[in-house]
Formats: C-alpha cells, structure tokens, sequence
C-alpha cells in the first residue's frame, strides 16, 4: 500500500494553454485542469461542480505539454501533491497546492 502515499489521478480538461519556462537545467510546464462532477441537488435538478487544479510537469514531461497539450484538451495524469508556502509584498503568509505531474494520457480525438 506505500505505492498509494500521496497519489492523484484525475480526468479534466485544460483550463488555457499550458505556461512553459525552459529553465538553466530543464523545463517546467505549468498548466490549470478543470475536473467536473454532476449531481442533482435538493430539487432534483442536475448540477455541475467544477474544480480547478493547478498542475506542474517536469523535463519530458513538459516537453510532451508544449507539443500536444493545448486549452480545452482532455487528459489524464497521475501525479503527488505538493504544498508551499510563501509570504506577500505585503508580508502575508499564502499556501499554494499544486500537483507533480508523473504520468500523462492526451485522451479525446487527435487535433486535425
């Protein structure tokens, strides 16, 4: 069960094109992911819950984001959580969590 420690896998479409920095020893793509999910509320109407996550590929990785991964794609990753911290101009602690990307799957049809 260590292999299930921190594990995400999620389904989601591309919020907008993916941001890449090429870095002195490698690149970074960092990109938004909107996951949805339909319920029916107390009336019996369908609802749509959408999360945003904010995700972050390494190396190859964002190699593979730069050429295939663009707004409105479909994908499927695999990836850990992290979370940091860090202080405003203003001196204000703020937390961001995103998630390492380890494994992608470019899912939908072939673009034309």
């Amino acid at each position: 069960m260590s292999n299930l420690r921190n594990r995400v896998f999620i389904i989601g479409n591309v919020g907008k094109d993916p941001e890449i920095k090429n870095l002195e020893k490698s690149k970074l793509a960092v990109f938004s992911l909107a996951t949805n999910e339909q319920y029916r509320d107390s009336k019996g109407e369908k609802q749509t819950d959408t999360q945003w996550h904010r995700l972050a590929a390494w190396g190859k990785l964002a190699e593979i984001v730069e050429n295939y991964v663009k707004k409105g794609k479909e994908i499927a990753i695999e990836g850990s959580l992290l979370t940091r911290s860090y202080e405003t101009e203003k001196g204000e602690k703020r937390y961001s969590t995103e998630i390492k990307v380890s494994e992608l799957l470019l899912l939908g049809s072939r673009p034309e």
